[in-house]
């Protein structure tokens, strides 16, 4: 995955183009980025990220090109919203993903974050976008202990998440999003964290949101990503992509 680009940077795509042509046969996707991340989309210098900015259509609009697979983090609300309050964000990020339909979405913690919790209804909010034909394309990861402890807050909320993602098996992906553990055990905190939700899951289900899908989209984008290289990247280096 290329990170460490700046979304609200008009030259982003162009950067992200020449990591392709520099090292290639190695990427097959872009981020985790962000757009808005509760505090910490404030301490990026530079101008603020939106995600109604063009340059950010520009990194979407490439990866399409290409067909890098994208992993977005963007809040579904702002930090501490007020109870009963619309989400802050949900209707841009929809305009957002509707504005490239043929770019491989990853949609990072479905919204969530350390402190910013789930909308209400909010599994009724995604399923709405899983049964949107305009939405295809966008994927939902579930990574992180911090979207876990939501999920799995009650048998109640367990039960929802576990049906939502039965009824879409296709559609959700499993991460731990454990930043540099020192131990296997902590590594595997968040994938048994989870364990009431996987008793709940059907078998296929359960393969497809811990690998399955996981393989199946960056299989699809790999091949997509060595033939851009292909054709756009000249001499040797190209030739040694192609073989890899």
């Amino acid at each position: 995955m290329i990170t460490g680009f700046n979304p609200s940077d008009m030259y982003a795509a162009d950067h992200i183009r020449r990591v392709l042509q520099t090292f290639p046969g190695v990427f097959t996707g872009i981020g985790e980025f962000t757009i808005h991340k509760e505090f910490v989309s404030a301490k990026v210098s530079g101008e603020v990220a939106s995600l109604q900015d063009p340059a950010l259509d520009k990194v979407f609009d490439f990866a399409a090109e290409v067909g890098l697979v994208s992993i977005l983090h963007n809040d579904l609300d702002v930090p501490f919203s007020k109870e009963g309050s619309a989400p802050a964000y949900l209707d841009q990020v929809k305009a957002l993903f509707k504005r490239h339909p043929n770019a491989a979405i990853i949609w990072a913690h479905t919204g969530m974050g350390r402190i910013v919790r789930p909308v209400r209804n909010h599994a009724a909010t995604i399923e709405e976008m899983l049964k949107d034909p305009a939405f295809k394309n966008v994927n939902f990861d579930i990574s992180w202990d911090e979207v876990a402890k939501y999920l799995i807050a009650t048998p109640e909320t367990t039960k929802v998440a576990a049906d939502l993602i039965n009824r879409y098996p296709d559609r959700f992906l499993f991460g731990t999003d454990e930043v540099a553990p020192k131990t296997q055990e902590a590594y595997l905190k968040v994938y048994k964290q989870y364990d009431p939700l996987w008793a709940l899951l059907t078998q296929d289900t359960v393969q497809k949101v811990r690998k399955g899908n996981y393989e199946r989209l960056f299989d699809q984008a790999r091949l997509k990503v060595r033939a851009w290289e292909k054709a756009h990247v000249t001499g040797g280096v190209a030739a040694a992509a192609a073989a890899r």
